[in-house]
């Protein structure tokens, strides 16, 4: 008589299906308790409103973002998962069960100040039109030049503009994080100030100098330390030290950041510095050619004793090589040669209690790779070293038959001269 029509309906489970396996998916039936006739009147014994809230959608697994990337025409094949890469490592997201992308707060912070200053930033169809561009050159259909200078010519003016309005995505950051300058904790000198840097272990690590205002980029997947407030014979840098997975090595910060000398390639370590007189240098402590990669030479970590190894100067490459454990001091002589094999003479010293050596023999300077006594404690057997390459790398050591520099200037006017 009140004119409105109410529903109600259930369900039952006709055929199970796949759920007939995989029981934890299955459905019951779920059915009216009251079989109701078609045309029949029934009484209501308590009408109640029920108030509940639209839920916000689940956050996007890795295989929705790439099939709405394609719908939008953002990358390629080969594009779309470096990308995908590039915002887990830059700490926008992180990779919850299931796959799902869930925003941290710097990557959240980040799209709300782009939306402030210039919505178009965050917005697909930025990276799609450019990408419509590419494939229209591809196609011929385009000039190169002109799709270039209008490309070029339209970030100008948008990088122009964000630089000028920064102070929009400044205050959406105060209100989150602390200024890197109170972040933490005191660890190595600065060469420029000789104030102390702290250590930001928050990702990306890096070096802080509150004085100078420069913050300085460090390997990441480890840790660091202070190494033995050595400094840095050319920018008076402390050095620290990298270990990660049982590989470490020691780093100037600003040359890692800003290579000082021609033939070192930046983000290196002092164990690819071709420096010839620093005694962290390359030329000071590499003994034989890598027997992984073959591009780079084990290098011998000072700071490893007594668990004492070499490991690859290379930092892609994992080769690590465990020697004389328990040895008090090894040393390399730069200057001398294996005549058999190429590779760096080494001293040798242990415990007069605890030698391995014959006739109770502590110390034995002799080739690492072919010395009757010293071969037999390395990790690697004789027939799996390879050969020493002649000149040892970029320029960091002298050739066979070069006169040996008298002074230390007239060794660094030899070499960078």
């Amino acid at each position: 008589s009140s004119g409105i029509n109410a529903e109600y309906g259930g369900s039952k489970v006709i055929d199970p299906g796949f759920t007939a396996v995989q029981h934890w998916q299955k459905m019951e039936d779920s059915l009216p308790p009251v079989q109701f006739v078609k045309g029949a009147r029934y009484r209501t014994r308590e009408p109640r409103l029920a108030q509940k809230a639209t839920t916000p959608p689940g956050y996007l697994t890795e295989s929705e973002l790439i099939t709405l990337m394609e719908k939008h025409g953002i990358g390629t094949d080969a594009s779309i998962p470096v990308h995908i890469n590039n915002i887990c490592e830059r700490n926008f997201v992180t990779i919850a069960s299931g796959r799902k992308l869930v925003p941290n707060t710097l990557g959240i912070l980040l799209v709300h100040g782009y939306q402030r200053i210039d919505p178009d930033l965050v917005k697909p169809s930025m990276r799609s039109e450019i990408e419509k561009q590419f494939d229209l050159i591809a196609s011929g259909k385009a000039n190169y030049d002109l799709v270039l200078a209008h490309a070029v010519s339209t970030f100008q003016a948008k990088y122009k503009y964000f630089v000028e309005n920064t102070e929009y995505m400044d205050q959406l950051f105060e209100l989150s994080f602390t200024k890197l300058s109170d972040t933490g904790k005191s660890l190595s000198k600065c060469g420029l100030c000789t104030r102390y840097m702290k250590l930001v272990s928050q990702k990306p690590m890096r070096l802080h100098c509150k004085n100078c205002e420069a913050t300085y980029k460090l390997p990441q997947g480890g840790s660091i330390k202070l190494y033995q407030g050595n400094v840095c014979p050319l920018d008076q840098f402390e050095l620290v030290v990298f270990n990660a997975g049982g590989k470490s090595f020691i780093l100037c910060p600003y040359c890692y950041n800003f290579p000082e000398i021609e033939d070192m390639a930046k983000n290196s370590g002092c164990n690819k510095c071709p420096h010839p007189t620093c005694p962290n240098a390359a030329p000071q402590l590499s003994v034989t050619v890598c027997q992984t990669c073959d591009e780079g030479d084990l290098v011998l970590d000072p700071n490893s004793g007594p668990s004492w190894r070499m490991s690859c100067n290379e930092l892609k490459c994992t080769c690590v090589v465990k020697i004389f454990a328990g040895a008090v001091r090894v040393t390399v002589s730069p200057e001398d040669d294996c005549e058999t094999c190429g590779s760096s003479i080494l001293t040798v010293e242990f415990n007069p209690e605890k030698t391995p050596f014959k006739d109770g023999v502590s110390k034995i300077t002799g080739c690492v790779v072919c010395h009757e006594e010293l071969s037999p404690l390395v990790e690697l057997s004789r027939q799996q070293f390879k050969r020493r390459r002649r000149g040892r790398g970029r320029g960091g050591r002298r050739g066979r038959g070069a006169r040996k520099p008298r002074t230390k200037e007239e060794a660094l006017d030899q070499y960078f001269v």
